[in-house]
């Protein structure tokens, strides 16, 4: 399958310690700035957050988060009918944004941070991606290993939903997430990348997120820079289109549509 059909998610971090671009966009104004400048460069969905997750981050308190986002889904939602994602791992973060305008909840826990998330999620209605992670961000790249981490992530993927499911969430309403570097080594990855058909073939939408990500630099010694992984970004972006994931999650807007458009045209 070509990427006719893959969307991209741009990547709106209201944080000041993102692995990428913390604290480019904590400023309301600049944040509403860059996130426009994400729809004209055809960003099919924003994908808003205001606690980082990036390897050995800390937690943020709700409060914080809240006055982080809502502000800037709300003055999006006033002004465009671009779908906005919520990044978070708290449930009354997630109601919050949803009231203020989001529609689909990006949870990096895959609804295991409280135990009142699968509730929520079936409370809001709204779509959820459910992502695997190995232990949570500020240990999460410490030691990472599996017995075979496609098994692995496949199987909790679809436990997770199971919960979602038995919580009452509508099957169509749930995405998954292979979670490419949450816990993973260079070789988990690439054997995660390698297996989106078969991510693909479970039957909900894949989202796929690896853009200006560590493994790209373990690949190029010259990427040490976060800012410097545009071409490794592309290259996994274009094999997701190819696999048939629903959506890629990228930095990169412009540069991303433009090669998905070139593959499309590619393939006639």
């Amino acid at each position: 399958m070509s990427g006719t059909s893959t969307l991209v998610m741009g990547v709106v971090n209201v944080t000041p310690d993102s692995f990428s671009d913390g604290g480019r966009h904590l400023d309301p104004e600049a944040a509403l700035a860059h996130a426009r400048r994400l729809i004209a460069e055809g960003a099919d969905w924003l994908d808003i957050g205001g606690e980082s997750t990036r390897p050995g981050a800390a937690p943020v308190a709700e409060a914080e988060e809240m006055a982080r986002v809502l502000p800037l889904i709300a003055a999006l939602r006033a002004e465009t009918a671009v779908p906005i994602s919520i990044d978070t791992m708290k449930p009354e973060v997630a109601h919050a944004a949803v009231v203020a305008g989001a529609t689909l909840w990006n949870d990096v826990s895959a609804l295991r941070f409280s135990p009142d998330s699968p509730a929520m999620a079936a409370e809001l209605g709204c779509e959820v991606v459910l992502m695997h992670m190995l232990g949570e961000p500020g240990t999460m790249q410490d030691d990472p290993r599996y017995d075979d981490v496609v098994a692995e992530v496949e199987a909790f993927l679809l436990a997770r939903a199971e919960v979602a499911l038995t919580a009452g969430v509508a099957r169509e309403k749930i995405w998954l997430d292979p979670g490419v570097g949450f816990g993973k080594t260079l070789a988990h990855n690439l054997a995660l990348i390698r297996a989106l058909p078969r991510f693909v073939a479970l039957g909900f939408p894949i989202l796929l997120g690896a853009s200006r990500k560590r493994f790209i630099a373990a690949i190029d010694p010259l990427a040490t820079d976060a800012g410097d992984r545009l071409g490794g970004s592309l290259a996994v972006a274009l094999e997701g289109a190819r696999a048939g994931v629903a959506a890629v999650r990228v930095h990169d807007v412009r540069e991303t549509v433009q090669a998905l458009a070139v593959q499309r045209a590619i393939d006639g």
